[in-house]
């Protein structure tokens, strides 16, 4: 017996389809991305705190503590390294999602840009399970660590995710076009840190030097993550989330056209 669309009774609709996609391939990332490697979870955490080690260490030389107006030198960079780390995740996750799922694709309900979209969730919620954590031990140590804004400060964070989502969406299907581009993304993944204030602040920088790197969308995420822990706060010069969101939004659209436009070669590869 037909319905009024004319389907058969009890068949599911294009939108139930692709949450089932999506859930079995959720799952199957997330079993590979925390158990396929018994070090897993160990390198998700003992990474961001490698590096805080290792600049914690270089402050003692050079007194970066003095560089930073009305918040602790530390907890400043914990948040500043989450938030890059978060966006940073989306945008090198995403390059290997098409070709890391190419099998799937002889399924017609499967489409290029589904593992794009749920490797970048699996990674956001990976995040921010280890910034919980890191936030955590912090208060547990003395830090300070905990949000003086937390509205703000949880919506950064949705906003650096959501341009993690924009660069994964494009940069999976430029590296998957052409793999030469990937490998050029990730060799720009350590100076993109550095320029984007994570380690040092951009406003120790020349004016001149200053304009061309707050064109980088990401310090400006980080700056206003920044002012969602740390009340008084100065943010660097020229901060807008305004800016933030053209970009975003403007990565997110043309992934998604991309995705659209390229859609038959993408399955091909």
């Amino acid at each position: 017996m037909a319905n009024v669309k004319g389907a058969p009774k009890g068949a599911r609709t294009p939108w139930q389809v692709t949450c089932s996609v999506w859930y079995a391939m959720f799952m199957r990332e997330a079993i590979s991305r925390t158990m396929a490697d018994r070090m897993g979870w160990f390198w998700m955490v003992f990474e961001p705190f490698a590096l805080v080690a290792i600049m914690v260490g270089i402050r003692s030389f050079i007194r970066g503590d003095r560089l930073i107006v009305n918040a602790p030198f530390i907890p400043w960079m914990i948040v500043g390294m989450m938030g890059f780390f978060l966006a940073r995740d989306g945008m090198l996750r995403g390059m290997g999602a098409i070709e890391g799922n190419s099998a799937l694709f002889a399924y017609r309900q499967v489409q290029p840009v589904d593992p794009v979209l749920v490797r970048n969730f699996l990674e956001g919620m990976l995040r921010t399970f280890v910034f919980l954590l890191f936030i955590g031990g912090g208060l547990m140590l003395g830090l300070q660590l905990y949000p003086d804004n937390a509205i703000r400060a949880m919506a950064a964070w949705l906003s650096l995710w959501s341009l993690g989502l924009g660069l994964g969406l494009v940069t999976s299907v430029a590296a998957t076009m052409v793999p030469e581009v990937g490998r050029i993304i990730r060799m720009l993944s350590l100076p993109l840190l550095i320029i984007s204030g994570v380690i040092f602040p951009l406003n120790q920088m020349p004016h001149w030097l200053l304009e061309y790197l707050m064109l980088n969308p990401i310090p400006h995420g980080l700056e206003t993550l920044r002012l969602g822990f740390f009340e008084n706060y100065q943010t660097i010069h020229g901060t807008s989330m305004l800016y933030f969101w053209l970009v975003t939004l403007s990565l997110n659209a043309l992934g998604l056209v991309m995705h659209l436009r390229f859609v038959d070669r993408l399955k091909a590869k």
